[in-house]
């Protein structure tokens, strides 16, 4: 089956038909309104990372340089939060969806959730945790679509029985494979990573089989699969195991459009696969990164860290997660200060950055190419030989899918230039 045969209304969440692609959310920065207001303006869905978002904030930086003040560094990072949703819907241009997304494991959750909301986000996307408060916390926004990221039909089976219990379900669910996604896994441990209960056709599977068990099917929940997804060979392949979409991060990440320093890509693109590892991250949770200078020389010592932990004050000062192994001294977990140094990483410093990525080959090899074109590829196989342009045109003239992506998006004109302010 072609993959253009079935991307027509395969997507579609609070009422929107959507390309069958999303973007995941990548902190620190890494998926900022540049990124997600470009994707969703090519009628996919495009996901802001909510963490720390200041450091793209020259002013709200300078106000919390010297500062230690929890309140105010949340603050800002809550000004920041608005700033780039407000961005990249005006980017979005109505088309496509803008979500944002929010780690269960930081400490601002609650705030970051109802910020995404208030902002006027269409979707609030929650992983690294279970998000079992979700509705709670969204409960004067029902218009916002809610996507928890789940990585088998056991966690999926908590999320629904306690939703439906709020008379609630989720707009849709991505299915996470922590075998070959990048940064933070859903996986308990570093050795779980090949457990048959995370393959994509077991999880989908599974997750029918409790639709149908909790009297679920009619509502046709859209199951989403991400994990070291680069070709469209697998997106078709996927789509035809009855997968709604597909979620790509790394591949995102690596676009021209892509809100890191160049170095940044430079470093996930020029990856080999023996340069990929996994380890602890402060968070308790495995992580997948490059083996750069700072965390090569990291895991070098990292056990010898681990066996003296002791609980500490917070590098930073706003303590970003709600369990830190470094600040609180818990020796099973990462210690490091993360934000320290995916902020580094965010801004080229290849010395000192963690560089989050995933485990597999990407779309275009070592090119950096924009978005457009990693949508025509995914979607159609196409690979384009003109010169890169970071222009954002309208999706409609997209040759064998010029039907389907015409309810995605919308003819426009150009899409207005937006800066951080």
């Amino acid at each position: 089956m072609l993959v253009q045969n079935v991307v027509c209304e395969r997507l579609k969440i609070k009422g929107r038909t959507l390309l069958p692609i999303v973007q995941g959310g990548m902190g620190v920065g890494v998926s900022a309104h540049r990124l997600a207001g470009t994707v969703a303006s090519l009628g996919a869905v495009g996901t802001i990372s909510s963490v720390d978002l200041r450091r793209h904030h020259p002013d709200l930086m300078e106000q919390s340089r010297r500062s230690r003040d929890r309140q105010l560094i949340d603050s800002l990072n809550l000004e920041a939060l608005r700033r780039e949703v407000v961005a990249a819907l005006q980017l979005a241009s109505g088309n496509g969806l803008v979500a944002v997304n929010v780690m269960r494991a930081v400490s601002s959750y609650a705030s970051y959730v109802t910020q995404a909301c208030e902002s006027g986000a269409g979707a609030v996307v929650v992983g690294a945790g279970l998000p079992l408060d979700l509705p709670e916390l969204t409960a004067d926004f029902p218009n916002v679509a809610l996507i928890p990221i789940l990585s088998d039909a056991r966690g999926i089976g908590l999320v629904l029985k306690k939703w439906m219990r709020r008379n609630r379900l989720p707009d849709a669910i991505i299915i996470e494979n922590p075998r070959y996604a990048a940064g933070h896994l859903g996986a308990p441990t570093l050795d779980g990573f090949d457990h048959p209960n995370y393959a994509f056709q077991h999880v989908l599977e599974g997750a029918r089989e409790l639709f149908k068990t909790l009297g679920l099917e009619v509502e046709n929940i859209p199951l989403i699969v991400a994990g070291g997804i680069h070709s469209h060979e697998q997106v078709r392949h996927l789509l035809d195991l009855d997968a709604s979409a597909v979620q790509l991060g790394t591949a995102f990440a690596v676009t021209e459009e892509g809100d890191a320093h160049p170095n940044f890509k430079k470093v996930l693109v020029e990856a080999k696969p023996e340069d990929i590892v996994t380890f602890m991250s402060v968070a308790g949770l495995p992580a997948r990164a490059v083996r750069t200078p700072w965390l090569a020389s990291y895991l070098e010592k990292e056990q010898k860290l681990q066996r003296a932990a002791k609980p500490r004050r917070c590098t930073v000062g706003f303590d970003c997660l709600q369990q830190c192994g470094l600040r609180d001294g818990i020796g099973k977990h990462g210690q490091f200060c993360i934000d320290m140094r995916l902020a580094h990483a965010l801004s080229g410093d290849v010395e000192r950055g963690l560089f989050f990525r995933g485990s597999e080959t990407l779309p275009f090899g070592h090119a950096i190419r924009p978005v457009r074109e990693l949508l025509d590829y995914l979607l159609g196989g196409v690979t384009q030989t003109r010169a890169p342009t970071t222009a954002a045109r309208p999706y409609t003239d997209a040759g064998p899918f010029r039907r389907c992506i015409s309810a995605a998006t919308r003819p426009g004109a150009p899409m207005p230039q937006t800066d951080r302010r």
